[in-house]
């Protein structure tokens, strides 16, 4: 019954892991690369420059039309997490980062529309 539960376990992994290197994004990895922007996008300045490469990160990881979808989800559900978020501040971060992004980052965009 261990070695099952082992195997199971091993199985998931490996889909996980194909998942992964297939390009599949996650929320985890959209949060995380989007965590050092909070400042900006609550108090407003100028973006860092970790902040910058995370936006950079998430756009170059956001390639399929279900990887943008994914994405844009993912920076929606993190944008209603912060109710002090300033709109013109995300919509101007990719500008202020020098990238055009694919995935808009904004609380009310409709992530279906999304190609």
């Amino acid at each position: 019954m261990k070695a099952i539960a082992i195997l199971v376990l091993v199985v998931l992994v490996v889909v996980q892991l194909a998942m992964v290197a297939r390009g599949a994004i996650t929320c985890g990895q959209v949060d995380a690369n989007l965590a050092p922007c909070v400042p900006f996008l609550t108090q407003g300045g100028e973006p860092g420059a970790a902040c910058c490469s995370g936006v950079k990160t998430l756009n170059g990881n956001a390639q399929s039309s279900d990887d943008r979808k994914t994405a844009c989800n993912c920076v929606k559900a993190a944008a209603n997490r912060y109710p002090n978020l300033k709109d013109d501040a995300a919509q101007s971060l990719p500008s202020k980062c020098g990238i055009s992004v694919n995935v808009p980052i904004s609380r009310t965009v409709n992530c279906d529309t999304i190609s």
